[in-house]
């Protein structure tokens, strides 16, 4: 897989994200697992290691190290805790939506506060009553002289109770070119975050409601255009959300084998290690199998996105194949531990209700099926990674070899459309407005 997809800068990223996980990542588990509640302090300083800015340009504070990068940090938190590696890859998320459709003045402002970590951004588009139809949604927002006034609610956002920037994708119109999207401030008057529910899986993250009552912001908050919202959502969901899940995914099926294969090294039967029985090397050999097929698919999507090659199919089968795979091999996981994988002081139970999380977000299995089968029919409506390729290309020259810590320290020569790196902001130096939410983080 290396050998393919990834360069030497590559692995030393990977191998730094392996040694904090390991570090600081595992041993808060315990604790994630018993309080079940987001947990705010890890998320901020894993955010502030600088891999949420992974594919933002190094003109804005970022990385500029592509969705190959991206996918093997999402990877290696997940396989330690899949709470956290989906609150990188929620953060991510909301990353894709100021890339794509943000103007020079939104960039300038938040996406160095993203990459420094200052800043979680969120993405906001389903609503209880219409869940994955995004046409079927009903939050509003009309204009108000140099405002809108938005009014709904929204769930199962990620990073919902840590987020500071929230994309927010509402009416303002009838039909398909009706929607429209646009940055919330955490903070801003008429907005609440909902409590935060216990859940299944995924402990220590936090996916919660967002509700606006009257809320106000400015018309400059406004993403693109009038009309762009559904652009903002599918575009945001094919290229950063099948991805992101798929490496969540790929994390805890990675954490699977492992688990697994160690827990057959050291339990005994019939005076020989369990991993000498045939069916058990059988069940072994499967989850290797789905791994590696798993594994290809994922990092050979990614790879075409960095190029800036038509890839949406490629996007759809990676997390089609990596959620059900892992599904399949956690339930092998849990028939070779059997009783023993009923208690939590092994992680395989974890592993599974981590898993199904990772199902429904950016369309289920079903939804991946029928739109691969209308590829196959002739009959798909275009491909985001070809409308937005410019954006997607990794330009090689943009990471630097001296990367540390997922923090780029000097522009590259001629970016396009800057004459120097924009400065990550801090308090003393950032402009009035982005102070005033800079000092709300805590």
């Amino acid at each position: 897989m290396h050998r393919y997809f990834t360069d030497q800068r590559h692995e030393a990223l990977r191998q730094r994200v392996r040694d904090f996980a390991e570090s600081e990542v595992r041993p808060r588990i315990a604790e994630m697992e018993a309080s079940r509640t987001v947990c705010h302090d890890l998320s901020r300083r894993i955010a502030r290691q600088g891999w949420i800015g992974a594919t933002v340009h190094r003109a804005y504070g970022g990385m500029g190290a592509g969705h190959v990068a991206k996918t093997l940090v999402i990877e290696e938190l997940s396989r330690v805790s899949a709470a956290m590696g989906a609150m990188v890859q929620a953060s991510q998320l909301g990353v894709a939506k100021i890339v794509h459709f943000g103007s020079e003045e939104q960039k300038k402002t938040w996406l160095p506060a993203i990459a420094s970590g200052d800043c979680l951004p969120t993405i906001a588009v389903t609503e209880p009553q219409s869940g994955g139809h995004v046409l079927g949604m009903a939050s509003t927002a009309v204009r108000d002289g140099d405002d809108y006034v938005l009014n709904g609610r929204k769930s199962y956002v990620g990073n919902s109770h840590v987020g500071d920037l929230h994309g927010v994708v509402v009416r303002t119109g009838e039909g398909s070119t009706g929607l429209s999207a646009f940055l919330v401030e955490s903070g801003t008057p008429g907005f609440r975050v909902g409590p935060q529910r216990p859940a299944m899986g995924l402990h220590g993250f936090s996916f919660g409601e967002l509700f606006f009552d009257n809320c106000r912001v400015p018309g400059a908050n406004l993403l693109g255009r009038e009309g762009d919202g559904l652009a903002v959502a599918y575009s945001s969901s094919v290229l950063y959300g099948r991805p992101n899940l798929t490496a969540v995914s790929l994390g805890i099926h990675q954490a699977v084998l492992d688990e697994t294969s160690a827990f057959c090294a050291e339990r005994q039967r019939y005076g020989k290690p369990l991993a000498d029985l045939a069916n058990i090397k059988l069940k072994l050999g499967r989850i290797q199998s789905r791994l590696l097929l798993a594994r290809l698919s994922a990092y050979h999507a990614v790879h075409l996105l960095d190029q800036g090659l038509p890839c949406d199919a490629e996007l759809m089968n990676a997390k089609l194949v990596n959620v059900e795979s892992a599904l399949e091999s956690a339930r092998d996981a849990m028939d070779i531990h059997a009783a023993s994988a009923l208690f939590t002081d092994r992680p395989i139970e974890r592993f599974l209700r981590d898993a199904h999380h990772i199902f429904a977000p950016a369309g289920t299995s079903d939804v991946q099926l029928l739109r691969l089968g209308e590829l196959a029919l002739g009959r798909a409506k275009g491909e985001w990674s070809s409308r937005l390729a410019e954006l997607l290309r990794l330009e090689p020259s943009e990471w630097p070899e001296n990367d540390h810590d997922g923090a780029a320290t000097d522009a590259p020569e001629g970016s396009p459309g800057e004459e120097e790196r924009t400065t990550v902001p801090d308090r003393r130096t950032a402009p009035a407005r982005q102070r005033s939410w800079l000092a709300r983080l805590r």
